[in-house]
Protein backbone atom coordinates (compact mmCIF):
# COMPACT_ATOMS: atom_id res chain seq x y z
CA UNK A 1 0.00 0.00 0.00
CA UNK A 2 2.80 2.33 0.62
CA UNK A 3 4.23 1.44 -2.61
CA UNK A 4 0.96 2.58 -4.44
CA UNK A 5 0.51 6.09 -2.36
CA UNK A 6 4.42 7.08 -3.96
CA UNK A 7 3.47 5.78 -6.80
CA UNK A 8 -0.14 7.96 -7.06
CA UNK A 9 1.89 11.20 -4.90
CA UNK A 10 4.68 11.08 -7.68
CA UNK A 11 3.23 9.61 -11.04
CA UNK A 12 -0.21 11.76 -10.82
CA UNK A 13 1.06 14.93 -10.56
CA UNK A 14 3.25 15.14 -13.59
CA UNK A 15 0.22 13.28 -15.69
CA UNK A 16 -2.07 15.90 -14.63
CA UNK A 17 0.62 18.55 -15.30
CA UNK A 18 1.42 16.84 -18.99
CA UNK A 19 -2.32 16.48 -19.61
CA UNK A 20 -2.86 20.32 -19.23
CA UNK A 21 -0.21 20.43 -21.01
CA UNK A 22 -1.25 19.40 -24.14
CA UNK A 23 -4.98 20.59 -23.96
CA UNK A 24 -2.92 23.80 -24.15
CA UNK A 25 -0.62 23.06 -26.37
CA UNK A 26 -4.07 21.75 -28.66
CA UNK A 27 -5.98 24.68 -27.84
CA UNK A 28 -2.95 27.32 -28.97
CA UNK A 29 -2.30 25.31 -32.24
CA UNK A 30 -6.19 25.43 -33.10
CA UNK A 31 -6.20 28.88 -32.76
CA UNK A 32 -3.50 29.60 -34.38
CA UNK A 33 -4.19 27.65 -37.33
CA UNK A 34 -7.42 26.69 -37.57
CA UNK A 35 -9.35 29.59 -36.75
CA UNK A 36 -9.29 32.30 -39.24
CA UNK A 37 -9.28 36.02 -38.63
CA UNK A 38 -12.07 38.49 -39.79
CA UNK A 39 -10.53 40.75 -42.74
CA UNK A 40 -12.25 43.93 -40.98
CA UNK A 41 -10.33 42.98 -37.65
CA UNK A 42 -7.18 43.95 -39.59
CA UNK A 43 -7.87 46.49 -41.87
CA UNK A 44 -7.77 49.77 -41.15
CA UNK A 45 -10.89 51.99 -40.73
CA UNK A 46 -10.22 54.73 -42.69
CA UNK A 47 -11.97 55.74 -46.02
CA UNK A 48 -10.75 57.12 -49.69
CA UNK A 49 -11.74 60.68 -48.31
CA UNK A 50 -9.13 60.38 -44.88
CA UNK A 51 -6.89 58.45 -47.32
CA UNK A 52 -6.61 61.83 -49.87
CA UNK A 53 -7.01 64.49 -46.82
CA UNK A 54 -3.95 62.50 -45.73
CA UNK A 55 -2.13 62.81 -48.95
CA UNK A 56 -3.19 66.22 -49.31
CA UNK A 57 -1.92 67.39 -46.22
CA UNK A 58 1.48 65.97 -46.57
CA UNK A 59 2.07 67.55 -50.13
CA UNK A 60 1.44 70.87 -48.34
CA UNK A 61 3.85 69.90 -45.63
CA UNK A 62 6.38 68.37 -48.37
CA UNK A 63 5.55 71.87 -50.38
CA UNK A 64 6.25 74.12 -46.88
CA UNK A 65 9.35 72.32 -46.35
CA UNK A 66 10.84 72.70 -50.03
CA UNK A 67 10.28 76.73 -49.60
CA UNK A 68 12.05 76.37 -46.43
CA UNK A 69 15.04 74.63 -47.62
CA UNK A 70 15.18 77.13 -51.35
CA UNK A 71 15.31 79.61 -48.64
CA UNK A 72 18.17 78.48 -47.63
CA UNK A 73 20.10 78.14 -50.84
CA UNK A 74 19.92 74.19 -50.29
CA UNK A 75 18.10 74.15 -54.03
CA UNK A 76 19.34 75.97 -57.01
CA UNK A 77 15.92 77.83 -58.88
CA UNK A 78 15.33 75.73 -61.68
CA UNK A 79 15.35 72.50 -59.12
CA UNK A 80 13.11 74.52 -57.09
CA UNK A 81 11.03 75.82 -59.67
CA UNK A 82 10.45 72.29 -60.98
CA UNK A 83 10.18 70.09 -57.15
CA UNK A 84 7.15 73.12 -56.36
CA UNK A 85 5.41 72.36 -60.36
CA UNK A 86 5.55 68.41 -59.80
CA UNK A 87 4.45 69.13 -56.05
CA UNK A 88 1.59 71.50 -56.70
CA UNK A 89 0.11 69.29 -59.94
CA UNK A 90 0.26 66.32 -57.43
CA UNK A 91 -1.83 68.69 -55.12
CA UNK A 92 -4.30 69.81 -57.96
CA UNK A 93 -4.96 65.93 -58.88
CA UNK A 94 -5.59 65.13 -55.16
CA UNK A 95 -8.07 68.02 -54.98
CA UNK A 96 -9.75 67.27 -57.80
CA UNK A 97 -10.10 63.39 -56.78
CA UNK A 98 -11.42 64.62 -53.10
CA UNK A 99 -14.04 66.92 -54.89
CA UNK A 100 -15.11 63.92 -56.68
CA UNK A 101 -15.68 61.71 -53.72
CA UNK A 102 -17.31 63.97 -51.92
CA UNK A 103 -19.52 65.08 -54.82
CA UNK A 104 -17.73 68.72 -55.41
CA UNK A 105 -17.68 68.93 -59.23
CA UNK A 106 -16.42 73.26 -58.89
CA UNK A 107 -15.41 73.35 -62.59
CA UNK A 108 -11.93 73.11 -63.20
CA UNK A 109 -10.72 76.96 -64.30
CA UNK A 110 -8.96 76.58 -67.77
CA UNK A 111 -6.17 78.93 -68.40
CA UNK A 112 -6.78 81.28 -71.39
CA UNK A 113 -3.19 82.12 -73.30
CA UNK A 114 -4.99 85.53 -74.32
CA UNK A 115 -4.98 87.49 -70.25
CA UNK A 116 -7.93 89.63 -71.78
CA UNK A 117 -10.21 87.13 -72.98
CA UNK A 118 -10.17 85.60 -69.47
CA UNK A 119 -11.30 89.26 -68.13
CA UNK A 120 -15.16 89.21 -68.34
CA UNK A 121 -16.96 92.62 -70.49
CA UNK A 122 -18.26 95.56 -67.72
CA UNK A 123 -21.66 96.10 -68.43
Amino acid sequence: MTFTLAFAAVILPDAVMLSACVVLTLAAVTFVFWIEPDAADSAPHRSQLDQLLERRDSIYDNLRDLKFENRAGKYSQQDYEQMRDALENEAAKVLLEIEAVTGNQAPVARRDPDPAAATPPRP
